[in-house]
């Protein structure tokens, strides 16, 4: 799903952000350029953002998450 019209970004592309170690807004920003234009999906970018972190994180333990290639 397209969370960021002005970048073309992707709910995928900010979840892969976030699994390569981007774990803040700021750090999203600088990686895709997501609410750099209009700035609307910010809001749900942070949502996005905590949701992954927080599946990433099980019982307090982090994950360990790999790229396939």
């Amino acid at each position: 799903m397209y969370v960021c019209l002005c970048k073309g970004i992707t709910d995928n592309q900010i979840k892969d952000a976030v699994y390569g170690g981007a774990s803040n807004l700021r750090a999203v920003r600088k990686q895709l350029g997501v609410t750099t234009q209009c700035g609307k999906c910010g809001i749900y970018t942070q949502q996005l953002i905590a949701e992954t972190l927080n599946a990433a994180t099980v019982g307090g333990q982090e994950s360990q998450f790999y790229a396939a290639g």
